[in-house]
């Protein structure tokens, strides 16, 4: 069973965390032989702690080939799962376990075994961002940097169910000519941002190029320079002759933009209304202090049966094969 979120929250009441967390961390690290990986979605203080950064495809084939005995998962549940997925022998921490996902919630199991008995002859291609158990259902698992790459390998005959993300779907889609029956779940972030908004963006900043991931709706993407996952928008930022951008993800991913590109202008793309929609309120969870005590406490941790582990374990296994690089 996993560890409660209150179970966590006792146990971080008990003293007051140490002065230098990044001291601290880094002295847990060396006595656990752990690892901290760090989605760029994740706060500025944690990706700079961080031992490594990246997108979803990245973390994994970390999770995969790293030799340490704890990895401390900054970033969301089914992240960390997929962790555990590959390392069962390793304990996998997660600072925060209410730090879900809407896309992987918007994906029921129960829900999706239904869909997929009605398409018994489908091939199931799975975003990452999706539980273990909708793992276990998939043929192959994909993340933003490798689906178009996984459908093109796939036969054209073979009919594909896509889940869970349908804008991620529509985007592979229009990239492979393929015709995918789409799971219809999505990202709350992805869908806030406001076409409106953004092309009044455009006109206040006519020289800026606008960066979007494949999540976002089709309003948003047609007015994109360049589409593509975090890690793609991270390298094209560095390598295009444009100073301005337009963001339209999380604005996490501007801190490590901002780094690798300091004499460049990054604009957050705005949400639908004022709140702050457009900052992952799960990936926001996880604190520096969170982690500091995830590590003292060795606690929350991720757990799952052997029977959903080794049924997920195949299709994540496949999309490392079908992605070497």
């Amino acid at each position: 069973m996993f560890t409660t979120a209150l179970a966590q929250r006792k146990l971080t009441q008990t003293a007051e965390p140490p002065l230098d967390l990044f001291e601290a961390i880094q002295a847990l690290k060396r006595e656990l032989n752990a690892i901290i990986l760090a989605h760029y979605y994740q706060e500025p203080d944690i990706q700079d702690i961080a031992d490594y950064i990246g997108d979803s495809l990245g973390l994994s084939r970390q999770a995969a080939n790293t030799d340490a005995d704890v990895i401390v998962f900054a970033g969301v549940h089914f992240m960390a799962e997929t962790a555990k997925i590959l390392n069962p022998n390793k304990l996998v921490l997660l600072p925060d376990l209410a730090a879900g996902c809407s896309l992987a919630d918007s994906c029921p199991p129960e829900a999706f075994a239904a869909f997929k008995a009605a398409h018994p002859d489908h091939l199931v291609v799975s975003y990452i961002n999706c539980t273990a158990e909708i793992k276990a259902m998939s043929d192959i698992i994909c993340t933003s940097s490798n689906a178009v790459q996984i459908v093109r390998q796939i036969p054209e005959e073979q009919p594909i169910i896509f889940a869970p993300d349908r804008n991620l779907g529509r985007y592979v889609m229009e990239q492979t000519g393929r015709n995918l029956v789409l799971w219809q779940g999505s990202c709350i972030v992805h869908e806030t941002f406001s076409e409106k908004k953004i092309v009044q963006l455009k006109i206040s900043h006519p020289e800026a190029e606008v960066l979007a991931h494949p999540e976002c709706e089709p309003a948003v993407l047609r007015h994109a320079t360049y589409i593509g996952s975090t890690t793609a928008l991270l390298n094209y930022c560095q390598r295009s002759s444009a100073s301005t951008f337009i963001v339209a993800t999380e604005p996490g991913i501007i801190h490590q933009m901002q780094k690798e590109a300091p004499q460049k202008h990054f604009i957050p793309a705005p949400p639908m209304n004022s709140c702050n929609c457009n900052e992952c309120p799960y990936m926001r969870l996880n604190t520096l202090e969170k982690l500091y005590w995830a590590m003292k406490n060795r606690t929350p941790q991720i757990t799952m049966s052997e029977e959903i582990r080794l049924a997920a374990l195949q299709p994540i296994q496949r999309m490392l094969e079908m992605s070497p690089s």
